[in-house]
């Protein structure tokens, strides 16, 4: 039995694709930060290691134990703790799966649409802004020469019901929490900015297919589907009995979500291709509509 060590396994991505590998026979071990949240792993069939990814000595053992670790933590930005793994991963061939995140191809575009399609052949240049981001993927890549099976996945928007202990994700039900709150479907700008996303399922399905199926220093980007900013204000409008959707500005999405998911999160474009995914992996998502979710 393949053994996987997953940090961010209490969080909406790492405990649906928990749930994904023990369907399929996966032994699964998870980093959390308290005997409560363990108590409710130990119900789900998931042993539970007490931590943080910044002690290198508990995540040292972690990964003796394990074949397998992928890292769901929210920290694509943490140099330190990806940092970490590579040392204690080094020469070992054992797989290592880092999640990154699709604000690395925002512009800052303030609600203005730019409708380029990223792919992973194109050399990225990203903003000041994220520019760690990129380069820490590239150095989680790289430990493919430290005999590291090392593979990064970059995921869009995601949406859907999770299957862990965490049901919903970030950006979207954000989104509408804001919309509530101002009583109508809320977009910045203009809202012509566009985000490719995907479902919670299918993106769990593309880290089992990586995992089993992926090269050393395999980057993929997750996505099958996309919407501007504004539809799904409009949609938000419409299923919530909300009044029609309206602009606000880019400052009062800086002042409520922080310069990150102001700027980046809501008003940037972040918009790719997942075509390597379903090349190389047989990946085949099967969830099309974010605006059937909401």
């Amino acid at each position: 039995m393949k053994r996987v060590f997953i940090t961010g396994i209490t969080g909406y991505i790492g405990g649906t694709v928990a749930k994904k590998l023990l369907e399929k026979d996966y032994s699964v071990a998870g980093l959390v930060r308290n005997a409560a949240a363990a108590e409710k792993l130990q119900q789900l069939g998931i042993e539970s290691i007490i931590g943080n990814i910044h002690d290198e000595t508990v995540l040292n053992v972690a990964i003796s134990n394990a074949d397998i670790i992928i890292h769901t933590a929210d920290s694509a930005d943490d140099a330190y703790a990806a940092d970490s793994f590579i040392n204690a991963l080094e020469g070992s061939g054992k797989t290592f799966i880092f999640t990154s995140g699709s604000a690395i191809f925002g512009g800052k575009e303030n609600g203005e649409k730019n409708d380029f399609v990223h792919t992973e052949d194109i050399p990225l240049s990203p903003r000041l802004e994220m520019a760690s981001r990129v380069l820490i993927n590239n150095y989680v890549l790289q430990s493919a020469k430290k005999n590291i099976r090392s593979i990064v996945i970059v995921p869009t928007m995601v949406y859907g019901n999770g299957l862990g202990l965490k049901k919903d994700s970030i950006q979207l039900p954000a989104l509408i929490n804001f919309s509530k709150e101002k009583g109508f479907g809320v977009y910045f700008g203009k809202g012509e900015n566009i985000w490719s996303n995907l479902h919670i399922e299918d993106l769990a399905d593309l880290y089992v297919l990586a995992l089993e199926k992926a090269k050393a220093g395999s980057l993929y980007y997750a996505e099958n589907g996309s919407s501007t900013i504004r539809n799904l204000a409009e949609n938000i409008s419409r299923q919530y009995n909300l009044q029609p959707a309206q602009s606000v500005s880019i400052q009062e999405a800086v002042n409520t979500f922080g310069p990150a998911g102001g700027y980046f999160g809501f008003a940037s474009n972040s918009l790719c291709n997942s075509d390597k995914a379903k090349a190389e992996l047989g990946w085949n998502p099967q969830h099309t509509s974010i605006e059937k979710f909401i």
